[in-house]
């Protein structure tokens, strides 16, 4: 097993391992198979995995890569299968128990306390420290790493002060300073800026250089070919190939994942949209009718947080019909802020809110919905649906009117049915189990469900956040088509997402938040730089006094 980086100084690339009577791996999964109600997560899977590399795994939506990595840290326990360490076979009934064998998981939502301090938080989960807590020795070692891995973390800064870039550092020091060999990441990029992201992937390297083992799911494919070593793909819970970067291209990876269905799921066109949007041509952004009247007009907007984390600061912001607004910005600086003050969650202190030029200041949520908005939100399971319905419930649950009975008692689930099939069928993918309840779906299944919902409707505006995170390529590039269609057919959308590349690719204008405050606006048609926006996006150049383009004023 090699040293762990507290333990060593130096670093080296990884060792080339022969082919003949090569040692056992590292760590190894054999015929690991795990069944939901419903779904065959894992099927006979084997995946081995070695120090000193980055792995990669690839799937679709719903292939099982969540559920394996879960298993492997002791989340979940396989139904069959045995897993080993250098070729002695180990179990692992626990994420202790996965912490004990070296095993540690970052996960999509991070596991921190906001109120206690960077060292504080570790403390929680070192497993060597004595009862009467040694602070300083643990700073420094904290600082020791800070500076091998160029983290800048100050060990007494507070949580709640720290960006969701620094919070994702902090956890990887907890992983290291608890000795973990094999560090597995869950979808590790989707909430940071691109500069954040290149300095996690320089992170990565290091890593590997100091001879630990990286695991990461994703399904940025480019990402992937530029730091992995080897790539695991997996479709319908099997694997389906195991081959080294050096011999993977983007469209290769995309016919593993998704096999014979590959070039259909990409080429998604406006054809596969619901009915009310098949036939309809996208408008160029600079034909828009300017002098139409906003869907959506927001004035100095002063929202306060009765929790006191995130207010909202002179807002301003206006969409038309058939327009997208893209709001760029990383979590937990007023974008969910300003969704729910459209949505009528938050109201304001001061300034106007204005929806089809009627104010709706003080209106309640199903005031606006029944006016015409709609949302995607940005935790679709926890904020979108109700997990234990099926899939088919959670489809009707706000068109339910369409199709009750008679006196409002029954429903006519069969009609109900053949619209939840036309609508989830826009996606032109697998269908998921409409029996199924919606919360046994991976997350990326869960987003297409809600989004599909969403979009059926035919709203007048759509608050639509991070409409491809945890979606396969097909899916995303399908998502995307579908927004481009309701902006053809005159919905106004606000779109939020940290992937500027589809910000920039699907907006007409884009936004940039910081602490509550618009600090920048651009054109997206002027081709404005990413790295710029990035460091708008992190309190960089000018985020405190905002950025204008050729628009004139950040409020659109």
């Amino acid at each position: 097993m090699n040293s762990h980086p507290l333990e060593n100084g130096a670093s080296g690339s990884p060792t080339s391992r022969p082919t003949a009577e090569a040692p056992p791996p590292d760590l190894s999964l054999r015929g690991v198979t795990k069944r939901f109600p419903h779904v065959l997560a894992n099927d006979n899977i084997d995946l081995d995995i070695h120090c000193g590399e980055v792995h990669a795994i690839l799937g679709e939506n719903g292939a099982g890569k969540s559920t394996l990595m879960k298993i492997l840290y002791g989340f979940y326990q396989p139904d069959s299968g045995t897993i080993s360490r250098a070729g002695v076979p180990i179990r692992i009934h626990s994420p202790r128990e996965g912490r004990q064998h070296g095993i540690g998981m970052v996960f999509q939502d991070f596991t921190l306390v906001p109120a206690l301090t960077v060292t504080e938080n570790i403390a929680l989960v070192v497993p060597y420290l004595p009862p009467i807590l040694p602070m300083q020795a643990l700073e420094e070692e904290i600082r020791a790493l800070s500076e091998r891995y160029h983290f800048r973390i100050d060990p007494r800064a507070p949580v709640y002060d720290l960006s969701i870039g620094e919070q994702q550092k902090v956890e990887i020091i907890k992983l290291l300073l608890a000795k973990a060999q094999f560090l597995i990441f869950d979808e590790p990029t989707s909430v940071l800026a691109p500069h954040e992201i290149d300095e996690l992937l320089e992170v990565f390297r290091q890593l590997r250089r100091d001879g630990l083992a990286v695991l990461f799911i994703t399904h940025k494919l480019r990402e992937v070919l530029a730091v992995v070593d080897r790539i695991t793909v997996l479709r319908r819970g099997k694997v389906t190939a195991t081959q080294p970067a050096t011999d993977a291209t983007e469209a290769g990876l995309v016919a593993l994942m998704l096999g014979s269905t590959s070039q259909a799921g990409t080429e998604a066109t406006v054809a596969a949209l619901p009915p009310a949007l098949q036939d309809v041509q996208p408008r160029s952004p600079t034909a828009q009718n300017q002098s139409e009247t906003p869907v959506l007009d927001i004035r100095d907007a002063n929202v306060p947080d009765p929790a006191g984390r995130v207010h909202l600061h002179d807002v301003s912001l206006s969409i038309s019909p058939g327009e997208i607004v893209g709001v760029a910005a990383v979590s937990g600086h007023g974008q969910k802020e300003l969704g729910e003050l459209v949505q009528g969650l938050r109201h304001c202190h001061s300034g106007s809110v204005k929806l089809l030029d009627t104010g709706v200041r003080r209106w309640s949520p199903i005031r606006t919905v029944a006016l015409g908005v709609a949302c995607v939100p940005e935790d679709p399971l926890r904020e979108g649906a109700v997990p234990t319905m099926t899939v088919l419930e959670n489809m009707v649950l706000p068109v339910r009117k369409q199709f009750t009975g008679q006196g409002g008692l029954s429903i006519h689930w069969r009609r109900a049915r053949d619209y939840v099939v036309r609508a989830l069928q826009s996606f032109g993918l697998r269908m998921p189990a409409l029996e199924a309840p919606i919360g046994t779906l991976s997350g990326g299944n869960i987003q297409r469900v809600v989004f599909a919902r969403e979009a059926a409707r035919q709203p007048k505006l759509l608050l639509s956040y991070y409409p491809t995170r945890g979606m396969d390529v097909p899916s995303a590039n399908i998502t995307r088509q579908l927004l481009r269609g309701l902006r053809a057919a005159g919905t106004a959308i606000l779109l939020v997402s940290e992937d500027l590349d589809e910000l920039l690719s699907l907006s007409d204008r884009l936004v940039v938040m910081h602490r509550g405050r618009i600090v920048g606006t651009f054109r997206t048609d002027e081709e404005p730089s990413l790295h710029s926006i990035g460091l708008l996006m992190t309190g960089g150049e000018h985020a405190t006094t905002g950025v204008q383009t050729k628009m004139g004023t950040s409020n659109g």
